[in-house]
């Protein structure tokens, strides 16, 4: 029983300080190359300041572990256990994260061990596989073309002798307006003549003058009225 307590809380193995301190340097900077690593091979959108601090710091923090378990499995199982104690609540959102996490933990495990050209093998290794499976980032998709702006729409009111065909209206319309819909038909001045009301829209190119000229010589018409619908409210 004394030796277990004696292997859990005996010097972390017999590595001067010196050595120490240059595991830890390596674990650091080997670290900082991980996440350099992530930041060029991730998306911007998908990457955060946090994240990479924390890849930093796992790459230390396991090197200080690495170097305090040594060759102690009765520590090892110890550091476990108190380990266990904290809990993540943050979720990875994406399994390549997580394999970014195993990447730093594993390098600094080998500087902890002393492991450097280990060390420098995996981060060269795996830099080169982040960046050869690495997410292109999606080409921008255009803006929408904006709709050009809907001709204002008109009401035409046309008066035509009784027994007027309504459908000669149509045709001359179409020359200088379009979405023509008859809203209204009916008699007017006492059942002496009929009075057809429609909704249009005048084209591009088009001219309301040229239309009510044209309507104004149309066979059957008396009388020619074309009104924007907000001009009739006021």
């Amino acid at each position: 029983m004394s030796e277990f307590l004696q292997s859990i809380a005996g010097p972390a193995g017999s590595q001067p300080t010196q050595e120490i301190l240059i595991r830890l340097a390596f674990a650091l900077v080997a670290g900082f190359v991980v996440s350099w690593v992530y930041r060029l091979t991730r998306d911007k959108a998908e990457t955060t300041d946090s994240f990479q601090a924390t890849l930093v710091m796992l790459a230390v923090l396991i090197a200080m572990v690495t170097g305090v378990i040594g060759d102690s499995v009765a520590r090892a199982f110890s550091l476990v256990g108190a380990l266990s104690i904290v809990r993540f609540r943050t979720v990875v959102r994406d399994t390549q994260d997580t394999a970014f996490v195993l990447f730093s933990v594993v390098v600094g495990m080998a500087a902890g061990a002393g492991a450097f050209r280990s060390a420098v093998a995996g981060v060269a290794f795996g830099g080169v596989a982040a960046a050869l499976t690495m997410r292109r980032a999606k080409p921008e998709t255009k803006a929408p073309l904006v709709d050009k702006p809907v001709p204002p729409e008109f009401l035409l009111t046309v008066i035509l002798t009784l027994g007027t065909d309504i459908e000669t209206l149509k045709p001359v319309c179409e020359v200088h307006a379009q979405d023509i819909e008859l809203r209204i038909f009916g008699t007017t001045k006492q059942g002496a003549a009929l009075r057809a009301t429609y909704g249009l829209r005048i084209k591009p190119g088009g001219s309301v003058a040229e239309l009510v000229k044209r309507l104004n010589q149309t066979n059957g018409v008396q009388s020619v009225e074309l009104q924007r619908p907000g001009m009739l409210d006021d």
